[in-house]
C-alpha cells in the first residue's frame, strides 16, 4: 500500500480524504494558498507544502505547483478531490510522466467523460438517451443566441469541463443568453481554466437522479445504487439522499446497469458518477458523468457501508474489488444538508467573515441512528471570498426516510454558526415543507416553493405555544440569578413574579409559572405545559424537554427577552410583566430606512463591471453591475425604471455588504 499520499484540494474535501488515509495507516500531505496557512486540512495532515497566492488560478490549478510539491515531499500518490484539478486529463498524465500515481480514473477516461461534450457523444453512440442540445464549441454570443434558438427556450448554457454549478446559467430569452454565455466562459476559465461552453435543452419539472460506479483496473465494475439531488438553487445542489424516493427497483437496476456498462466502455476506474435527469415516468436520460468522487458520496457510504475513498486509494494501488453486485443492498435511508456560507434572505448571496462559533453537532453511530459531519472550518476559522462557499456537509442515516428526516432537523437545531450569513434556516424549512417529507420535489423547487425568496419561516401555533413556556420557564431562571444578593451566605433572592406575558411573531400569551427543584409547570394558552432543562444563562443552545418532547433551540440575548432561533424561523421572544406588555404595546413601531433608490452591495465581493453610467434611464430588469464571489458572478439588476444619478464603484474595487454602488434620482 502507498506510504505516502498527496490530496490536491482544500476544505472539507481535503479533511475528508486525510481521514481516510490515517484510518489506513497512510501518511498525508496538504497543499495550501495564502489564504488557507491556518485551514484546518492544514492542520490535519502529516506534512503542508505552501502553492502559491490565494486565487485558485495561481494556486490549487497551477499543475507545475502541485507537481513540485509532489516531487518536495516524495508522495507517491494523489487524491485531487473535487474541483480544482479532479477532472484534468493533463494532470493525470503528468503525474504518470512521473512516475506518481493518480487515485482517480485513467486520463482517457477523463477525456472521455469527464469532457461534457465528449461524453454525451459517447453516450448517443453507445444508444444512451441524451438530453437534445449542440455538441460543438460555441465561438461567441451571438453563436450562443443561434443556438438557443435552435434548440429552443430555455437552455442551459454549461461549461465543458465544470461541475459544481460552476460556469453555468439558464437562458429564457436571447437576452439571457448572451449575458449566460459571458458569466458562464469567465467563471469557467477561472474555475477550470477551460473556457469551453455547450448548450442543452432545459427540461422542465425534472428529478436529478444520480448513480454511483466503481470500477478497478481487473475489469470488474459495480453500482452503489442512486442518489437523489433534486433540491438545487442556481444548478448547485443543496440537499442530497440515498437512496431516491422516486425510483422503483427495476428503473434502479436499468439505471445502474447502463451506467456501469458506460464506465467500462471507457475503461474506467476509481468511483465516478453517473448523472441523469428523470421524468415524471420514470424515463431517464444521461447528463454527464462525473470522474471524480462527489461532494455528496456521504449518503451513499452511509447506506452501503463502503468508504468510497479507501476503496479509491486500493484501486489506485491495482487492488481488486472486494465485493460484487450482489453484495450491495440498501440499507436504511441518508441526508445530506450542504452547509453554505450564504445568506438564504438575499437570495443565497455569498457571505465571507470570520466564524465567531461554529459548533456542529455531536457525530454518532448506532443500529438507529448516525450523524456525520463532513467539514472544512473551525470556530475562530475565516471563510474566504476564493473559494466555494460551501464549508460543511451535515448527514444523518436512519431505518427509513422519514426518521433520517427527523434526525436531520434535530441535527440543524443543534447546529451552532455565528458571524457569517448561512443556510441554516433554509435548510431546516426544506425539511418541514410538505413537498418534501412526500418525496414529490423537481429541480424546481426553490423556485417553485420560494418565489420571492427565503423569507424566513412563519411557525405554526403549537410550536409557538411551546416555545413561549420554555421562554418564560428561562426567563424566570434569568431573573432569579439577576436578582441575587452578592455577598449573602444563603444566597438570599429577591421576590420573581409568577406572572409574565410572552410576545413573538405578533402573538401574545399571558402565562403564569409554578417552579420546583425539576423544572416548571407553564399554565398556558388554557393548558399546564411542563418544561424541563439545565439551560443557564449565557447559554447559547438551549436543550429542553417541553411536555415530555425535545426542544432544542438556539438563544440570544435582546432587551427585553431572546433571540429565538428554530425550524427555520428567526424569533424576537419578548418576555414581561403584565404592566410591561401593557406599555410596550402602546410604542410606535421602528420603520427601517428607505433604501429604494439605492444599489447595495448585496455581498462582499469584486465589482466584475459596471454597466450603467451617470444620466443613464434604467429599466425594470436591466443588468447594472456584476460582482463576483466565491468563483461566483452575480448581475445586479434594476427592480424599478430610473435614473442613474451617482456611480460609487468601478471595475477591481472590493465592496463589503450593503456598500452603496449606485444611486438614483
Amino acid at each position: 500500500m502507498f506510504k505516502k499520499i498527496l490530496i490536491a484540494n482544500r476544505g472539507e474535501i481535503a479533511c475528508r480524504v486525510i481521514k481516510t488515509a490515517k484510518k489506513m495507516g497512510i501518511k498525508t500531505v496538504a497543499i495550501y494558498s495564502d489564504a488557507d496557512r491556518n485551514a484546518l486540512h492544514v492542520k490535519m495532515a502529516d506534512e503542508a507544502v505552501h502553492i502559491g497566492p490565494a486565487p485558485a488560478n495561481q494556486s490549487y490549478i497551477v499543475i507545475d505547483k502541485v507537481m513540485a510539491a509532489i516531487k518536495q515531499t516524495g508522495a507517491e500518490a494523489v487524491h485531487p478531490g473535487y474541483g480544482f484539478l479532479s477532472e484534468n486529463s493533463k494532470f493525470a498524465e503528468a503525474l504518470e510522466a512521473a512516475g506518481v500515481a493518480f487515485i482517480g480514473p485513467p486520463k482517457g477516461a477523463i477525456e472521455a467523460m469527464g469532457d461534457k461534450i465528449t461524453s454525451k457523444k459517447l453516450a448517443q453512440e453507445a444508444n444512451v438517451s441524451t438530453v437534445p442540445g449542440y455538441m460543438g464549441l460555441i465561438d461567441d454570443a451571438e453563436h450562443a443566441v443561434n443556438i438557443a434558438n435552435e434548440v429552443g427556450y430555455p437552455v442551459m448554457i454549461k461549461a465543458s469541463a465544470g461541475g459544481g454549478g460552476k460556469g453555468m446559467r439558464i437562458a429564457w430569452n436571447d437576452t439571457e443568453a448572451r449575458e449566460g454565455f459571458a458569466s458562464s466562459k469567465n467563471e469557467a476559465a477561472n474555475s477550470f481554466g477551460d473556457d469551453r461552453l455547450f448548450i442543452e435543452k432545459f427540461i422542465t419539472q425534472p428529478r436529478h437522479i444520480e448513480i454511483q460506479v466503481l470500477c478497478d483496473k481487473h475489469g470488474n465494475g459495480v453500482y452503489l445504487h442512486e442518489r437523489e439531488c433534486s433540491i438545487q438553487r442556481r444548478q448547485q445542489k443543496v440537499i442530497e439522499e440515498a437512496p431516491s424516493p422516486f425510483l422503483d427497483e427495476e428503473t434502479r437496476v436499468a439505471m445502474g446497469t447502463q451506467s456501469v456498462a458506460l464506465a467500462q466502455a471507457v475503461d474506467y476506474s476509481s468511483a465516478g458518477t453517473v448523472e441523469f435527469i428523470v421524468d415524471g415516468d420514470r424515463n431517464f436520460y444521461f447528463l454527464e458523468m462525473n470522474t471524480r468522487l462527489q461532494v455528496e458520496h456521504p449518503v451513499t457510504e452511509l447506506i452501503t457501508g463502503v468508504d468510497l475513498v479507501e476503496q479509491m486509494i486500493r484501486v489506485a494501488y491495482g487492488e481488486t474489488l472486494p465485493f460484487a453486485q450482489d453484495d450491495l443492498k440498501i440499507n436504511g435511508w441518508a441526508m445530506e444538508s450542504r452547509l453554505y456560507a450564504e445568506d438564504p434572505y438575499r437570495g443565497f448571496l455569498p457571505s465571507i467573515g470570520r466564524l465567531s462559533r461554529y459548533r456542529p453537532p455531536a457525530e454518532e453511530a448506532t443500529s438507529t441512528r448516525a450523524v456525520r459531519n463532513d467539514t472544512g472550518v473551525f470556530e475562530g476559522g475565516e471563510i474566504s471570498m476564493y473559494y466555494d462557499p460551501m464549508i460543511a456537509k451535515l448527514c444523518t442515516w436512519a431505518p427509513n426516510r422519514a426518521a433520517a428526516i427527523e434526525e436531520m432537523r434535530h441535527a440543524l437545531d443543534a447546529f451552532e454558526v455565528e458571524g457569517i450569513g448561512h443556510n441554516l434556516p433554509f435548510l431546516a424549512a426544506v425539511y418541514d415543507h410538505e413537498k418534501f417529507i412526500s418525496g414529490t420535489m423537481t429541480t424546481a423547487f426553490i423556485e417553485e416553493e420560494f418565489p420571492n425568496g427565503f423569507q424566513g419561516v412563519m411557525l405554526p401555533d403549537v410550536d409557538l405555544i411551546r416555545i413561549s413556556a420554555a421562554a418564560a420557564a428561562m426567563h424566570r431562571v434569568a431573573e432569579i440569578r439577576r436578582t441575587r444578593i452578592s455577598g449573602r451566605m444563603d444566597n438570599h433572592e429577591r421576590h420573581v413574579g409568577a406572572d409574565w406575558n410572552v410576545a413573538l411573531q405578533g402573538q401574545s400569551f399571558d402565562t403564569v409559572i409554578v417552579a420546583d427543584k425539576l423544572g416548571a409547570d407553564v399554565i398556558l394558552a388554557g393548558q399546564t405545559i411542563r418544561v424541563e432543562g439545565d439551560w443557564t444563562p449565557g447559554d447559547m443552545l438551549a436543550r429542553m424537554t417541553v411536555s415530555g418532547t425535545p426542544l432544542v433551540i438556539k438563544i440570544g440575548k435582546i432587551p427585553g427577552g431572546f433571540r429565538v432561533r428554530y425550524r427555520g424561523a428567526d424569533l424576537k421572544v419578548h418576555v414581561r410583566t403584565p404592566r410591561q406588555a401593557e406599555l410596550a404595546a402602546l410604542m410606535p413601531e421602528k420603520l427601517p430606512p428607505d433604501t429604494s433608490k439605492l444599489l447595495l452591495c448585496p455581498m462582499p465581493g469584486l465589482i466584475v463591471k459596471v454597466d450603467v453610467a451617470v444620466g443613464d434611464e434604467v429599466q425594470d430588469g436591466q443588468a447594472l453591475c456584476t460582482v463576483e464571489a466565491m468563483k461566483m458572478e452575480n448581475i445586479l439588476r434594476a427592480e424599478k425604471k430610473g435614473i442613474v444619478s451617482k456611480v460609487n464603484a468601478a471595475a477591481g474595487d472590493s465592496l463589503a455588504v450593503d456598500d452603496i454602488i449606485l444611486e438614483f434620482e
